[in-house]
């Protein structure tokens, strides 16, 4: 399990984002496979899922997790509000429980965690190129100012995910983000006559047209094997029929 430096200064909230370490699912799920959508069994999902909750909470009943669609769509959670588990298809949650564990799978996309210290309301968001280009961090963002939060007491942690050096696009990608603005040139690279694209650096950089100065980046490739994280790029070049996904959660305690 990693930490946010910036996120571990507070004691009002739990939180991590879990590589493939632990678990007991097998092949090529080996390890800490948290995807309810992958073709895993689903025994194996479930006791991953209890280890990760555990770490976090002991009092809590289960993770709350939504079907995740690459979409701009997120889901808020009041205290009193009670929906059922994974019915619900969206890319980000936002709560104000508490002992309430929300979580986003990844395998290569960036997991992001909110919390804003005075307004004690947290956020998980799964953000692909898809989510990211469709503005979701502007949508949870604003919906959260609604909500009492501000800026100034919102910190963010950008956790592991796929980063430049392993991301290669096409060049229809890359004029599809310039087209939608000329300034996101900065993070495309080329190299080799291939084109790499920066997507956590993307996603910093909405975060800071929002106005949110308190960021964390964690710069882990979960591309590059040697850091044992699913990578759903990584499965196709190795021809596999599917991947396990990793978990990034956050709670108020």
């Amino acid at each position: 399990m990693f930490n946010s430096n910036k996120l571990l200064k507070f004691s009002e909230i739990s939180h991590g984002f879990f590589n493939k370490k632990g678990g007991v699912s097998k092949g090529i799920y080996k390890g800490l496979n948290c995807g309810i959508g992958s073709k895993d069994k689903k025994d194996n999902i479930n006791k991953n899922l209890k280890i990760v909750k555990n770490k976090i909470s002991k009092k809590s009943k289960e993770i709350f997790l939504v079907k995740q669609i690459h979409s701009n769509k997120f889901i808020f959670l009041s205290k009193n509000m009670k929906i059922k588990n994974r019915s619900i298809c969206a890319d980000a949650i936002i709560t104000e429980k508490k002992n309430f564990p929300i979580a986003v799978l990844t395998a290569d996309c960036v997991p992001i965690l909110l919390f804003d210290k005075k307004r004690k309301m947290i956020a998980a968001i799964h953000a692909g190129w898809k989510g990211a280009f469709k503005k979701i961090i502007n949508k949870v963002v604003k919906f959260m100012l609604k909500k009492g939060c501000k800026t100034k007491d919102i910190t963010v942690a950008i956790g592991p995910s796929i980063t430049q050096k392993s991301y290669n696009v096409k060049i229809d990608f890359k004029n599809k983000f310039i087209k939608k603005h000329k300034k996101n040139k900065i993070f495309f690279k080329n190299k080799n006559n291939l084109i790499y694209f920066d997507l956590p650096n993307f996603i910093k950089s909405q975060l800071k047209f929002n106005r949110i100065s308190k960021i964390d980046m964690i710069n882990i490739d979960t591309y590059d094997k040697k850091n044992n994280f699913f990578s759903a790029r990584r499965s196709l070049k190795l021809k596999h029929d599917d991947y396990g996904r990793n978990i990034s959660i956050i709670m108020i305690n």
